[in-house]
């Protein structure tokens, strides 16, 4: 099993004036302190106008930034909005990328949140699927050809050489944003990696495991020539600490970034400027349902952190992405985390990728038969409630019409 760390880059308020600053600043120490500590990957989003849940707009800029501070770890964006950005200066800033990291780059595409971030860049909520789609497939050979042009519905461009070319050939890695627990069946089939978010049990995570290999070596349905990227990675809570306690009383920044869901959920994204989501999340974060999330991380003392990877490492989930930076979750609080699980919980784990390597290897060549269990019985992970419900392409068309109809 592999590990990530992950970054929407949160800054709850009040704001000072060198928050961001400092906010930048801390989370580039936290990825160089991975980097010596072995951590395998760091993930960072890319977000626009959600006001204290990310302020993580220009991914391309800091993870180069990270480039310059780190020398093995790997840098993902997880993931890049294809409707709200051109795919040939996504390939351009992609490669410039991975050459300025020497091949550490690692892809991930995805849609957007809704109307606050499309909106603005002309991009429609009920297209942004097909607008995708479209962008895999006019971006991926950009990588490769030396002349390529494209003449689709929501893009067009002529003959053009991109420059530069990537440092990894034919390209990164490519993954797929499966915030929608039902992608993960589409993720198999576009031969894409697929980043999720902790499954509800071990039961669940071995039904889409299975689900996802299943697609992929008996439906393949590739957007383009690529390579595939077998690959399934859950976004968890997290915090370690030397005692359940501690480390409890230490993860409100995951409650934060739940609540954060919940709320737009509900009551959708507060007027530019007007609203205060740490405000708003203090009488929440009292409730049972706040104490309920805090059990659905990986939250706890380096035992109770092993027990529970060990249950979902049986599952064949290749990584385990650790969500730290949340709400107000202290600087060095996250540094002393890292430092305890890289010492005390990764090396097991480490340990078996040899193992995990193999068994994958025997799926991918039908040596090893996998159950077709039913995945759909799980519809949520375990942090999602009714109020975060990501939806499948169809019911948002289908809730759109309703809002026009109306």
């Amino acid at each position: 099993m592999k590990f990530g760390i992950f970054y929407e880059l949160q800054l709850p308020r009040p704001w000072a004036e060198r928050s961001e600053y400092q906010l930048l600043q801390d989370a580039l120490g936290q990825i160089e302190l991975a980097d010596r500590l072995g951590f395998d990957y760091a993930w960072c989003v890319e977000h626009h106008f959600l006001e204290e849940y990310s302020h993580c707009s220009a991914p391309e800029v800091f993870l180069g930034a990270a480039t310059q501070r780190t020398t093995r770890i790997r840098l993902g964006h997880g993931i890049i909005q294809l409707p709200t950005n051109h795919p040939l200066r996504v390939a351009e800033r992609v490669a410039t990328l991975d050459l300025l990291s020497g091949g550490r780059v690692e892809l991930g595409l995805g849609e957007g949140q809704g109307p606050v971030e499309l909106h603005p860049f002309g991009a429609r909520v009920r297209e942004k699927r097909e607008v995708w789609e479209e962008a895999v497939r006019a971006l991926v050979p950009a990588f490769t050809q030396t002349s390529w042009q494209w003449q689709g519905q929501y893009f067009k461009f002529p003959a053009r050489n991109v420059l530069p070319k990537p440092f990894q050939k034919p390209h990164p890695p490519l993954w797929v944003a499966c915030s929608n627990i039902t992608t993960i069946a589409s993720a198999g089939r576009w031969g894409m990696g697929a980043l999720g978010f902790q499954f509800v049990s071990p039961d669940a995570a071995r039904a889409w495991v299975n689900r996802y290999y299943l697609e992929l070596t008996r439906n393949p349905a590739r957007l383009a020539d690529y390579p595939a990227n077998p690959n399934i990675a859950m976004v968890s809570g997290f915090m370690c600490a030397p005692t359940d306690a501690e480390a409890l009383d230490k993860a409100s920044g995951w409650t934060f970034f739940v609540f954060c869901l919940s709320h737009y959920g509900r009551h959708g994204i507060p007027n530019p400027g007007e609203g205060n989501m740490w405000e708003a999340y203090q009488q929440w974060r009292h409730t049972d349902r706040a104490q309920e999330t805090l059990r659905s991380g990986l939250i706890g003392a380096p035992e109770t952190i092993r027990r529970r990877l060990r249950e979902f490492e049986a599952t064949g989930v290749d990584q385990v992405i650790l969500l730290a930076q949340a709400g107000r979750t202290a600087h060095d609080d996250i540094c002393r985390s890292l430092e305890l699980f890289a010492r005390e919980v990764m090396p097991e784990f480490h340990a078996r990728a040899p193992e995990h390597g193999r068994w994958k290897a025997d799926v991918l060549a039908g040596r090893i038969g996998l159950e077709g269990e039913d995945a759909d019985t799980y519809r949520l992970y375990a942090h999602q409630n009714e109020d975060i419900v990501r939806l499948t392409p169809a019911e948002l068309k289908a809730k759109m019409a309703a809002k026009e109809r109306a």
